[in-house]
């Protein structure tokens, strides 16, 4: 087997091991919003953007899922400004009147290394608006120093946390002391939907509406209908 797949294969092993406890616990607080009509919210800047949008709109997805989008911290208008500007302090305040947070919303905050200023003023924004704030890092970063003035990292904010167990660095494989491989994007999409499948597990054993995408390419769906219910706070 091709080495990169055992190593992937070995942390992903670890990961269900290690946090299939806290997912169930994550997804019964989740549910509680949800029912109540909140909606779950996702941030990244750069390539954790991709997992931000990873669970938006997808089909045997969750549809009450919003990315929240701030160009400037994204990958296509600039992969090296997207980093410089994750460690401004102060940078989200400009954006704050754009961020729209219910008491009854979710904010799940994505960081592997949970220690920039952007990621940490999301939670602080997020948490001060009353939603329920989940961060998806690695806690292998944890003794890496905050660049926020408060000196707090991403953990020290939210109310829980799911653990990634990405490696200092990413990669988890290494040549001529090189690290590659990287593994943050395959372990963080993965924890993610295995929370939105246990939340929707939840929901179906309460009796809830499911609020789950059909494939449009098997034939006949609600899509439009659970559209039509969400479509006032997500621009689908």
């Amino acid at each position: 087997m091709n080495t990169y797949f055992q190593q992937v294969n070995r942390y992903l092993t670890m990961v269900a091991e290690q946090e299939n406890e806290q997912i169930i616990l994550v997804a019964q607080q989740i549910v509680k919003r949800l029912v109540q009509g909140g909606i779950i919210q996702l941030f990244g800047s750069g390539h954790s953007m991709l997992l931000a949008q990873e669970c938006y709109y997808r089909a045997g997805g969750l549809v009450p899922v919003k990315p929240i989008h701030i160009e400037p911290l994204m990958l296509h208008q600039g992969a090296r400004q997207s980093s410089q500007n994750e460690k401004k302090q102060a940078f989200l305040a400009s954006y704050k009147d754009q961020l729209h947070f219910d008491d009854r919303d979710v904010c799940i905050i994505i960081s592997t290394s949970a220690n920039n200023p952007v990621p940490i003023d999301m939670a602080i924004y997020a948490k001060e608006a009353g939603a329920l704030t989940i961060s998806l890092q690695s806690l292998a970063y944890q003794h890496q120093p905050s660049r926020h003035p408060s000196g707090k990292r991403l953990e020290d904010i939210v109310d829980d946390i799911l653990n990634t167990h990405v490696p200092l660095g990413d990669g988890i494989l290494t040549v001529d002391q090189l690290q590659y491989g990287p593994v943050s994007t395959v372990l963080g999409a993965t924890l993610l939907n295995a929370l939105f499948a246990q939340i929707i597990e939840l929901l179906h054993e309460q009796g809830a509406s499911l609020p789950v995408f059909g494939s449009s390419n098997l034939g006949n769906t609600n899509n439009d209908e659970l559209i039509d219910q969400y479509g006032q706070r997500i621009h689908f």
